[in-house]
C-alpha cells in the first residue's frame, strides 16, 4: 500500500465511535457518540462569535447571554427566511392578488405549527449530532430510510427548480438576459457555500437575510388597510367558498411555510455548527425570532399584492412573480416593483443555498461520506459535487423555453404539503424514541401537538384529492367533511392524551429504559450514543399499518395533484 493511499485512510472521517468533547460546570469529558463526521466536533463558529466547548457556564449576565445567542444563532433563522424563498414569494403574491387578504389568516395558524416542527428537529439534531436521514435510516430500516430520502431529493430538486425560476424572472424585471443570470446565480451560489468556512457562509446569509427585510417598506408603501388586514388574520374565511383552486393554493401556502426541505436543513445545521444539548436554549431562541420574522414577511407580501392590485385589471389574474413585478411598477410606482424583484431575487438565493444544502446534508449522512460547510471542496469532493450537480441541472432546466413557470411553482409548493405529513410523522416518532433523545424526548403535550398538525395537514390533503375526484362537489360539503374530521382527530387525541396518564400506559412506556443510574442525568451532557450500539427500535404493528397506509394514501394524492395541475394548465 502506497504512503499516498495510507494518509487517505488516516484522515477518512466514518469513525464508528468518536470521543465527543461534553460540558459540564466543573469539567470537560468525553464519550462515544453517533456523530459521523470530525467536523461536526468543537467550538461553535457563527457569523458573529465564537462560544468554546469548554466554556464554563458560570454566571451569565444579560449582556452575556445576547452575545452567546448572537453565535449560537442562525441556523433557526436561515430556515425561517429561506421559508419565504422564490416559491413563498409567488405563493404569497398570488393569494394577495387573486383573493385579497382574505387568506391572511392561514398565516397567523401557521405560527405554531411551524415552530413546534423546528423545534423538534433542534432537539434531534443538537443531541444525536447527526442528520435526520442518518436517523431514519438507521431507526426505521433502509425501505422507509430510503422512502424519505427519495422523496426529499425529488422535492428538493423541484424546488431548487423554482428557485432558480425566481432568479430568472427578478433579472428579466431589470433586464438582464436569462442566459445571463441563471450561469451568474449558479456560480455564486457555489462560492457562498464551497470557501470551506462555515462562518463565511453564514454571514453571506445574514447579509441576504438583512436584504430580505425590504419587504416591509414595500409593504407600507402601498398603503395596506390595517384594520381590514388584521380582521382577516384573526378571522378564518374561504373567499368564493371552498373549492379545489382555492385548496391547492392553501395547501400550496402550507408547503411553501412548512416544507420538508426545513427539517432536514436545520437539524443538519444544527449539527454542522456544532450546537450541543447545553445550547438548546438559545437555538430555540433563534428559531422563534425566525418563525416570527418570516411570518411577518410572508404576511406583508400578501398585504402587497393585495392592496396595491386590489382594485386593478390584475386582480385574480396571477401568472407569474415577473408579471407581478411588472404590475407593481404600472399600479404602485417603479419603487415598489423594483423593491418586489429584488426581494424575488433575494429570496431565490437564500432558498437555493439552503434547499440544495439540505439535500447534501442528508445525501452525506446516508452515505457516511465528509459532509460539512467547514471542510474545503478538496476535502469534502462528494458533497460538494451533488451540490454543484443540483444547481447545474437546476439551472439547465429553467433555461428550457415555454415553460408553465407559474404553474410549475404553485405545484411543487402543493406536492411539498402533501407530502409533509409524512416527513412530520417519522419526526414525531424520533422524538419518542428513548434510545435517540433520552432526556429530551417529547412530552404528552407535543405529542397531542403534533399529532394534530399531521391530522390537519392529513385533512386538507382528502379535501383537495375529494375536490379532485368529485369535481361536483359543494363548498359546504368539503366544510362540514373538515369539521367532521377535525371533531374526529380532538377525540383521538384526547384519547391518547388520557392514556399517556394512566398507570399501565406510564409503564408500558418505561419499558425498554435503562435503570435509574446513581446519579441524575445530565440533560445538558447527554448525547446520543453511537447508533450502530443502540437497540432495535420498536415499531408497533399498528404503527407499520399506519405509516403503510400513509404512504400509499400520499402516492394517489400526489397523482390528483400532478392531474390538477395538468388541468389547470391545459386552461
Amino acid at each position: 500500500m502506497t504512503e499516498k493511499r495510507k494518509t487517505l485512510l488516516r484522515v477518512r472521517p466514518r469513525v464508528k465511535a468518536p470521543s465527543v468533547v461534553t460540558e459540564s460546570n466543573q469539567s470537560i469529558s468525553t464519550q462515544p457518540s453517533a456523530v459521523l463526521d470530525s467536523a461536526h466536533l468543537g467550538d461553535i463558529i457563527g457569523a458573529f462569535g465564537t462560544v468554546k466547548v469548554d466554556q464554563n457556564k458560570g454566571r451569565r449576565t444579560g449582556w452575556r447571554k445576547i452575545f452567546t445567542l448572537l453565535a449560537i444563532m442562525g441556523p433557526g433563522l436561515v430556515v425561517m427566511v429561506g421559508d419565504n424563498d422564490a416559491g413563498g414569494v409567488a405563493t404569497y403574491a398570488q393569494a394577495g392578488q387573486n383573493y385579497g387578504p382574505h387568506l391572511l389568516w392561514t398565516l397567523l395558524l401557521l405560527v405554531p405549527v411551524l415552530y413546534i416542527n423546528q423545534e423538534m428537529v433542534v432537539r434531534l439534531g443538537a443531541v444525536s449530532g447527526v442528520g435526520h436521514a442518518r436517523l431514519i435510516f438507521s431507526r426505521f430500516g433502509k425501505f422507509w430510510g430510503a422512502f424519505s430520502v427519495i422523496d426529499l431529493f425529488i422535492l428538493n430538486a423541484l424546488t431548487v427548480i423554482t428557485e432558480f425560476i425566481g432568479v430568472d424572472l427578478a433579472l428579466r424585471y431589470f433586464g438582464i438576459p436569462s442566459y445571463i443570470g441563471i450561469p451568474a446565480a449558479g456560480i455564486l451560489l457555489f462560492l457562498f457555500a464551497s470557501g470551506g468556512s462555515f462562518r463565511k457562509w453564514e454571514r453571506w446569509m445574514y447579509g441576504l437575510i438583512a436584504l430580505n427585510l425590504a419587504v416591509i417598506p414595500m409593504a407600507i408603501l402601498v398603503h395596506p388597510n390595517y384594520a381590514t388586514a388584521t380582521k382577516y388574520t384573526l378571522i378564518p374565511n374561504f373567499p368564493g367558498g371552498l373549492n379545489a383552486g382555492l385548496l391547492l393554493l392553501i395547501i400550496a401556502i402550507v408547503g411553501t411555510t412548512i416544507a420538508p426541505w426545513q427539517l432536514y436543513f436545520q437539524q443538519s445545521n444544527v449539527v454542522d455548527k456544532r450546537i450541543t444539548p447545553r445550547w438548546i436554549k438559545y437555538e430555540r431562541a433563534d428559531t422563534a425570532i425566525g418563525v416570527v420574522l418570516t411570518e411577518i414577511g410572508a404576511a406583508a407580501l400578501v398585504c402587497v399584492t393585495a392592496y396595491a392590485l386590489g382594485h386593478t385589471h390584475a386582480f385574480g389574474n396571477f401568472s407569474n412573480a415577473l408579471d407581478t413585478a411588472n404590475s407593481l411598477k404600472a399600479h404602485a410606482g417603479g419603487v415598489v416593483g423594483g423593491l418586489f424583484a429584488i426581494v424575488l431575487l433575494d429570496a431565490s438565493l437564500i432558498g437555493a443555498s439552503a434547499v440544495t444544502l439540505s439535500t447534501t446534508y442528508a445525501l452525506g449522512d446516508v452515505f457516511k461520506v465528509r459532509h460539512s460547510l467547514h471542510w474545503s471542496p478538496r476535502r469534502a469532493p462528494v458533497f460538494y459535487l451533488i451540490y454543484a450537480g443540483l444547481l447545474v441541472v437546476s439551472a439547465i432546466v429553467v433555461l428550457i423555453p415555454n415553460a408553465p413557470l407559474g404553474l410549475i411553482t404553485t405545484g411543487v409548493q402543493a406536492l411539498a404539503g402533501i407530502l409533509l405529513p409524512s416527513a412530520t410523522v417519522f419526526l414525531v416518532l424520533l422524538c419518542n424514541d428513548k434510545d435517540v433523545l433520552g432526556p429530551w424526548i417529547n412530552t404528552p403535550i407535543r405529542n397531542v401537538v403534533a399529532g394534530a398538525i399531521v391530522w390537519i395537514l392529513i385533512l386538507m390533503s382528502l379535501a383537495l384529492t375529494a375536490a379532485t375526484m368529485f369535481p361536483t362537489i359543494t363548498g359546504s360539503q368539503l366544510t362540514t367533511g373538515l369539521l367532521i374530521g377535525a371533531g374526529v382527530g380532538a377525540l383521538a387525541g384526547l384519547a391518547g392524551f388520557v392514556s399517556s396518564k394512566l398507570p399501565s400506559r406510564k409503564q408500558e412506556i418505561a419499558e425498554g429504559m435503562p435503570e435509574h443510574p446513581a446519579e441524575p442525568i445530565d440533560k445538558d451532557t447527554w448525547r446520543t450514543p453511537p447508533l450502530d450500539t443502540l437497540p432495535k427500535a420498536k415499531i408497533r404493528l399498528t404503527s407499520r399499518v399506519g405509516l403503510t397506509v400513509l404512504r400509499l394514501y400520499l402516492v394517489l394524492a400526489v397523482v390528483l395533484v400532478v392531474i390538477k395541475i395538468a388541468q389547470l394548465a391545459g386552461h
